[in-house]
């Protein structure tokens, strides 16, 4: 015997309802194959349950677009903060400033190396060492580190801070959409099994193969097993 699947996506979800209410257009409720309660009830979750996955679908292609905008301005600002820091490395090693200068980056005054720059964190702890350090340099009338100057780094680090503010904010709202979505989506299996089970119920004094099909119309979907394909197929056959 064929089984009966239920979907298992919002776009089958959302098929087997409109199914359903498409079915029952201009039919009066209580002459429909299943309840005046079910129908009201699929009637009213129907475009709330679409109005979700709309929002849902719009919300993920802007996680995607802003996902992209947010890792090409956290690789530019840890470029521009690395190659400051490498400037005044080098400026160290030429003799042209002390290396007690990197104390007031944050840096270890022996230490060239530079420091992780691998996390957003990271990125926002050093751009902000940094821009600190060269205001103060500057403040004390020492020339500024160019090729990067601060003010371009500056740039690019607040840029950076802006859209990763806006990316933790629509992550939290995708957050709770997705926790909505998953709530929406037990109401709608839930519909979708009550529906299902009242119009099996109603052609249930039916043939197997008549009650299938008349089902069907509602929106049910059955599902042969490979071997019973197989059979089902030839039956017909030889009966045509």
């Amino acid at each position: 015997m064929p089984y009966r699947r239920l979907p298992n996506t919002d776009s089958a979800r959302l098929r087997a309802m409109q199914k359903a209410l498409q079915k029952s257009e201009g039919v009066p409720p209580f002459k429909l194959p299943y309840s005046v309660s079910t129908y009201q009830e699929l009637k009213n979750f129907f475009p709330e349950f679409r109005q979700a996955v709309t929002f849902q679908k719009e919300a993920i292609d802007r996680q995607t677009t802003k996902g992209k905008q947010h890792q090409e301005s956290l690789k530019k600002t840890r470029l521009y903060i690395s190659h400051f820091i490498q400037v005044l490395n080098f400026a160290i090693i030429r003799g042209e400033m002390k290396p007690e200068t990197r104390s007031l980056f944050g840096l270890d005054e022996e230490e060239s190396k530079l420091p992780q720059l691998n996390t957003e964190k990271d990125i926002v702890e050093w751009g902000e060492k940094i821009i600190a350090g060269e205001q103060k340099r500057l403040a004390s009338g020492q020339a500024p580190i160019t090729n990067p100057t601060i003010a371009r780094v500056k740039v690019h680090y607040e840029d950076f801070i802006r859209i990763n503010q806006g990316q933790k904010l629509l992550q939290e709202s995708n957050t709770k959409t997705t926790m909505k979505m998953s709530q929406l989506r037990e109401k709608a299996d839930d519909l979708i099994t009550k529906l299902w089970n009242e119009v099996e119920a109603s052609f249930s004094e039916l043939p197997a193969e008549e009650k299938r099909e008349m089902a069907e119309t509602y929106g049910l979907v059955y599902v042969f097993r490979k071997n019973e394909k197989l059979l089902f197929t030839n039956l017909k056959l030889n009966l045509a």
